[in-house]
């Protein structure tokens, strides 16, 4: 069991591993340490969100307009991340509104082709995404939000892969592991603490909004599929994100 001195003393593995499994960023060699690392994914998060936010401070330098920069940004983080979270959605939106059974909503999640329910559910999280953005870009207030977000979205993954079974006996999630209390509770932590310093008392609205979004996908995963995928964690992330930055960008209106 990974307890929290065994953390500290693996800080940079952990991070590096939590970087790879999150980000397409080039990196040393390493050796993963797969949900042990779970603890650094707000982290990685962080870092996201900051070189997102630099990114969109360069272009309304530039003199683009808050929407063109908003659709700029979540491009970036798309490609920062390869998408990740964005296919994880899709698929996991396919799978359990696409099928009858357990077998087949897992065989849909797999299928690598995007379908009704999947190009929906991408279309309207990034509409929200982008819509939320636009306003926290008017503001000027892309460093707080992003980096915040980006955190903050990326803890309640590791909190579903502790708290839920692995639907399937492969796949990343469960080549990834599943996380101990300790580790989970380290990485809400820290999450909570950026987005506190960044956010402050906006903070609550994001906890409260990310938590419903979040909660309503793991029971909507544990009732059809019988737990969770690295799809259904990707999901998580995206519907934290728009979550995070929609309560955000109410705070600023």
């Amino acid at each position: 069991m990974t307890t929290l001195r065994d953390i500290t003393h693996r800080l940079g593995p952990d991070l590096l591993s939590a970087a790879a499994l999150l980000t397409r960023l080039p990196l040393p060699d390493h050796q993963g340490t797969g949900a042990a690392s779970a603890w650094a994914w707000p982290l990685v998060g962080a870092l996201i969100g900051a070189l997102a936010a630099l990114g969109a401070s360069v272009a309304l330098a530039l003199g683009l307009t808050a929407g063109v920069v908003a659709a700029l940004t979540l491009a970036l983080i798309a490609l920062l991340t390869g998408a990740l979270h964005e296919d994880g959605l899709s698929d996991s939106a396919d799978g359990l509104f696409g099928g009858w059974t357990r077998e087949r909503r897992l065989e849909i999640m797999k299928d690598s082709r995007i379908g009704s329910y999947g190009m929906l559910a991408l279309m309207l999280v990034t509409l929200a995404r982008w819509s939320a953005l636009t306003t926290i870009l008017a503001h000027d207030a892309q460093w707080l939000a992003l980096i915040a977000a980006g955190a903050l979205s990326r803890a309640p993954m590791a909190v579903i892969m502790a708290l839920l079974p692995n639907a399937r006996s492969s796949g990343l999630s469960h080549g990834t592991g599943r996380p101990t209390v300790a580790v989970v509770s380290v990485g809400c932590g820290s999450a909570v603490a950026i987005a506190l310093i960044l956010a402050g008392g906006a903070v609550l609205g994001m906890l409260a909004l990310t938590i419903a979004a979040t909660a309503a996908l793991a029971v909507s995963a544990q009732r059809r599929i019988g737990g969770q995928t690295g799809d259904i964690l990707g999901a998580a992330q995206q519907l934290g994100d728009a979550a995070c930055l929609a309560a955000l960008a109410a705070a600023l209106s």
